[in-house]
């Protein structure tokens, strides 16, 4: 396993499936499956990890991204701002076998970024008078009532980026940046999927959204494998 901080932190997707376990709670970056680490994801389905509690922003799509984790039961939990664009993660909420936090999607990045810098808990006034305070503890503040919202961190965090140096410094690609970067900050063991490797000194650092001291591992992306997404 390559050592956290070490100036070349490119490996393999095995180095990355062993830290990744039955029970693991796993924070993913994408909207709708866009920014969704394809290598990584059927790494982790062929792998047959169970028991995950699964961080994001949504649970895309039955074949696309983060979807196949929810596809193959693999998650026993799930926190995100919705899940209406995957009806297998709707079923098995109903059914009982997919327990699913619902946070909305602002307040969820939020969560996600308080994780990263080490802030354990904020206020905010969305969801107050809806189902969202329902268990959470409320503060006034200058005569107004607010929800007391905790960070989220997690075991492992998985992004996807358009390009990274040795090091782990990342640059994403237009829209598929999103959550990426929030969610680069908030694990524990940070791994970064990208579509290209460049040596030291390569990237403009201008252009640089995630500094590599948040990022752990490196893996090449192979993209997706479209047949094995419709099989």
């Amino acid at each position: 396993m390559l050592q956290k901080k070490s100036l070349n932190k490119v490996g393999q997707i095995e180095d990355a499936l062993a830290v990744i376990h039955d029970g693991s709670t796993v924070m993913f970056g994408g909207f709708g499956g866009i920014g969704n680490p394809p290598t990584l994801i059927k790494g982790i389905v062929e792998k047959g990890v169970k028991d995950l509690t699964l961080i994001g922003n949504d649970t895309a799509f039955p074949n696309i991204g983060i979807g196949q984790l929810i596809k193959h039961k693999q998650a026993k939990k799930i926190i995100a701002s919705h899940i209406g664009s995957n009806p297998l993660a709707g079923q098995q909420m109903v059914d009982g076998e997919l327990e699913v936090e619902f946070s909305p999607q602002g307040t969820l990045a939020e969560r996600i970024r308080a994780g990263g810098v080490g802030i354990p808990a904020f206020l905010t006034d969305v969801g107050i008078g809806s189902m969202v305070e329902e268990g959470k503890e409320k503060v006034v503040l200058n005569d107004k009532e607010y929800l007391l919202e905790t960070a989220l961190r997690a075991d492992v965090s998985i992004v996807y980026a358009k390009k990274a140096d040795r090091f782990g410094n990342l640059i994403y690609e237009t829209s598929a940046r999103n959550t990426n970067p929030l969610v680069a900050m908030a694990g524990t063991f940070t791994i970064a999927e990208v579509e290209e490797i460049v040596e030291m000194g390569e990237l403009d650092p201008t252009e640089i959204i995630t500094p590599g001291i948040f990022v752990d591992l490196i893996i090449q992306s192979k993209g997706v494998d479209w047949q094995w997404v419709w099989e």
